[in-house]
């Protein structure tokens, strides 16, 4: 099976044969992939009326577990996010309903977030969509490649942090 990715190598091939193309081979094709994901992503949000940003906000939240909360740092720390947008994104889930500000009982100048009913509604959803969308992208790997390229993805990362 041939793609756009080995045109291209045989065209740098051609141009420049005393170059090892192998990190074209791969990343060519996972660039490729993530633009597909990206747009994956963005349909099955906006199909619940969810912006990326706040279903990270909205998704960490969630992993947290029953009560579904957290303190703005720890939300900043797994959104990746500074504190000033952190405190924006906050405000604007706050005022669609999807999350509520509680003082926070260990620091009195403190707060905690907290996911309200329409949140964890407005978060599952989305996640399912995505959970389709990203299932439809993999469908014509079978399942031992699905874990094989896994695990491959988890090594390239480890020098990062995992990303």
């Amino acid at each position: 099976m041939r793609d756009e990715v080995d045109e291209l190598l045989e065209a740098w091939g051609r141009e420049r044969g005393d170059l090892d193309l192998g990190p074209v081979a791969v990343f060519s094709r996972v660039s490729r992939l993530a633009r597909r994901l990206e747009l994956a992503r963005r349909e099955a949000f906006a199909a619940h009326d969810i912006e990326q940003w706040e279903f990270d906000v909205l998704a960490a939240l969630r992993r947290a577990g029953t009560p579904y909360e957290l303190s703005p740092g720890r939300l900043l720390r797994e959104t990746l996010v500074t504190s000033g947008t952190m405190t924006n994104r906050i405000d604007r889930l706050s005022a669609r309903g999807y999350v509520e500000r509680y003082p926070d009982p260990d620091d009195r100048r403190g707060v905690i977030v907290r996911l309200t009913t329409d949140g964890k509604s407005a978060v599952d959803a989305a996640f399912t969509a995505l959970l389709d969308a990203e299932r439809t992208l993999l469908e014509d790997l079978p399942e031992r490649d699905r874990t094989r390229l896994a695990s491959l993805l988890r090594t390239l990362l480890a020098p990062f942090g995992g990303g």
